[in-house]
């Protein structure tokens, strides 16, 4: 459907909030774009998921985590990339990056060809810094709402078909437009309300 569609490294934090994760996930599934991260990226997730699920009193929270991971790799078998270690070290001493330990993510990103980072942690990954690998980051809400734009119909069915996911309970259209603007992802739930019957 989308044969220019793009690569894109997804950052942990992106990947922990339950609604953000399936929207992501939904329309990497209906070829909006390709989905990447690291096996770093992947453990970071399983702990965060784990820590937050812990939060919410479940019986055993770090199987509740593994099996998230479990099932986004097995959904998207090529998405881990590998054989980033070289470039990360170089990355790792650039005096712009703020945290070395966010080296590994946009060396992740060079090694795959990924045209964008999406995370909520755009002071991580300073506009100077990634510029000079070509690769721009995003957070969630913008980069939800940029895909979306590109085929909103389309976006919307392939939303719907999560929603229809969503059991005990289940949810309206309207009902997830409200949870995406309480979770800021107010952009793009504008643009999905313009289509909100296809939803």
């Amino acid at each position: 459907m989308f044969a220019n569609r793009f690569t894109v490294l997804l950052d942990a934090n992106v990947l922990v909030p339950a609604l953000t994760r399936n929207m992501l996930l939904s329309l990497a599934e209906a070829q909006f774009f390709r989905p990447r991260w690291s096996a770093r990226i992947m453990s970071e997730t399983e702990r965060a998921l784990s820590e937050l699920l812990q939060d919410y009193s479940k019986p055993d929270p770090s199987a509740d985590a593994a099996r998230a991971c479990h099932a986004m790799n097995r959904a998207f078998e090529d998405a881990t990339v590998a054989g980033f270690e070289a470039i990360e070290s170089g990355i790792a001493d650039h005096p712009g990056l703020r945290d070395p330990d966010d080296a590994h993510v946009i060396a992740a990103a060079i090694q795959t060809g990924a045209s964008i980072i999406v995370t909520d942690n755009l002071k991580d990954f300073p506009e100077t810094v990634l510029a000079e690998y070509g690769i721009e980051a995003k957070d969630a809400n913008a980069f939800l709402a940029d895909t979306i734009d590109l085929k909103p119909e389309k976006a919307a069915e392939a939303l719907a078909v999560m929603r229809n996911r969503f059991q005990n309970p289940s949810i309206t259209a309207e009902s997830l437009l409200l949870k995406m603007e309480a979770r800021g992802l107010g952009d793009a739930a504008d643009l999905l309300r313009d289509h909100i019957s296809a939803l």
